[in-house]
């Protein structure tokens, strides 16, 4: 999806496609082919070796051959793999750190990084699954087609089943700060890719919380049914989780691909939540006749149109930041909130101009209220480690050793044999 433009290569237009984004998306870490088959020759048995192979390999081949960020399958051979991933880290089999796995970055293949460590594997396989799930979301908040008048439509069933998909991914990610970086020794810590440091994968756990709270704020705004107070508590709700994110990101390096350009989204979605939550607010305090409610709700219609204002301009510094992404259309609550709130703002001030000026000393902002947040990140835990483990025998290990050595005699047999015929010639 996204809008296109051309430009020359050689002669040739090529297309540039400028992707959209309504739910924001990570920079996607795959993994890197290298022979993990010779790597555990020996170790473990040749049947277990065998799948941990094909497993990771399968991976490997649908990253590198599509490209693109694909779907349920690709998530169930994750699933798959982990189970017999987790036998790697266990001590008793002595294989934590025996085994260099190498990843690369998807936008920009020449980034790569290897560690010897099952849990830096681990990270990685999860945190993949975290941003395939966050890419499913998007992709369900974005129509395929339009209806005839031109208006995208996006189904409640979409919606619902994007914040479902959000809390999946913000339990993968919470158990990553929670339980994975903690089994990663500090030096290889350092050496993470910063977008994979403990604080920002914390905050896009909080923000993905956010950008849930958000789809049902657009939800309640559509339902009559819905009341202004839970309607200001929802958006409220989603000003606190985009402040929780921002906070941690404060003391990370951002310095990187897709830093700024996220820092900019949570300070985007952050306006424009406190933007709502004042107009709501506002529209609660409107219902009294005292002149100091009046007031303050003017005060609060003022606000959250400055407010909107200055969402406007961290969207574009957003989609202007590398790498440059389309501008979503207006969806949810912001479709509404977007023309209401300059409007209703111009006529209370209108209405009800002279009583700001006659109670000056009553023109203070007044407070949002204080809400528990709603959406809680799903539990996520790894399964128990593939019975294969336990049941394999040591005798069939043993075989295995026999059979490495056997191979390394004919490998060595081979060499000399190429060896002498070399020196024959």
């Amino acid at each position: 999806m996204g809008c296109t433009s051309s430009v020359c290569v050689i002669g040739r237009k090529k297309k540039v496609i400028i992707k959209e984004n309504v739910v924001f998306v990570p920079s996607l870490w795959i993994p890197a082919q290298f022979d993990l088959q010779r790597a555990l020759r020996g170790r473990i048995s040749r049947n277990l070796a065998d799948r941990l192979t094909c497993l990771r390999s399968q991976i490997v081949l649908v990253a590198e051959d599509t490209g693109v960020l694909p779907s349920v399958e690709w998530l169930t051979i994750q699933h798959e793999y982990l189970p017999i991933l987790i036998g790697l880290t266990k001590k008793e089999y002595g294989l934590a750190e025996m085994l260099e796995f190498k990843w690369k970055n998807l936008e920009d293949g020449r980034q790569e990084i290897c560690e010897a460590n099952s849990w830096f594997e681990i990270l990685h396989v999860i945190h993949m699954m975290a941003v395939l799930t966050m890419s499913e979301a998007n992709s369900l908040m974005i129509p395929k087609d339009y209806s005839g008048s031109g208006v995208r439509i996006v189904s409640t069933d979409c919606k619902r089943d994007a914040v479902e998909l959000l809390l999946k991914a913000s339990g993968y990610l919470e158990f990553c700060v929670r339980e994975v970086l903690n089994c990663i020794p500090p030096d290889i810590k350092k050496r993470l890719p910063k977008d994979l440091q403990d604080g920002v994968l914390e905050a896009i756990s909080i923000q993905v919380l956010g950008q849930g709270t958000e789809i049902q704020l657009g939800l309640a705004v559509e339902s009559q049914k819905a009341s202004l107070p839970v309607r200001r508590r929802l958006a409220c709700e989603q000003m606190i989780y985009f402040s929780q994110a921002y906070q941690c990101l404060a003391g990370c390096d951002n310095n990187y691909g897709y830093g700024k350009k996220h820092l900019w989204f949570i300070k985007w979605k952050f306006l424009e939540a406190k933007a709502a939550a004042y107009y709501f607010h506002g529209l609660i305090l409107d219902r009294g006749n005292e002149p100091s409610g009046q007031i303050n709700a003017i005060c609060c219609f003022l606000a959250a149109k400055e407010l909107l204002t200055e969402s406007k301009r961290a969207l574009w510094s957003y989609c202007l930041a590398a790498p440059v992404t389309r501008a979503p259309p207006l969806w949810g609550a912001m479709k509404h909130l977007h023309h209401k709130i300059p409007e209703v703002a111009s006529r209370k001030s209108q209405m009800y101009g002279y009583l700001l000026e006659q109670e000056k000393s009553l023109q203070a902002l007044p407070d949002l209220p204080d809400f528990q947040l709603s959406l809680r990140p799903d539990d996520f835990n790894l399964r128990e480690i593939d019975p294969a483990w336990d049941t394999e025998k040591w005798e069939a290990l043993n075989q295995s050793l026999k059979g490495h050595l056997k191979d390394c005699e004919e490998e060595i047999e081979t060499e000399c044999h190429t060896l002498y015929a070399l020196l024959s010639m």
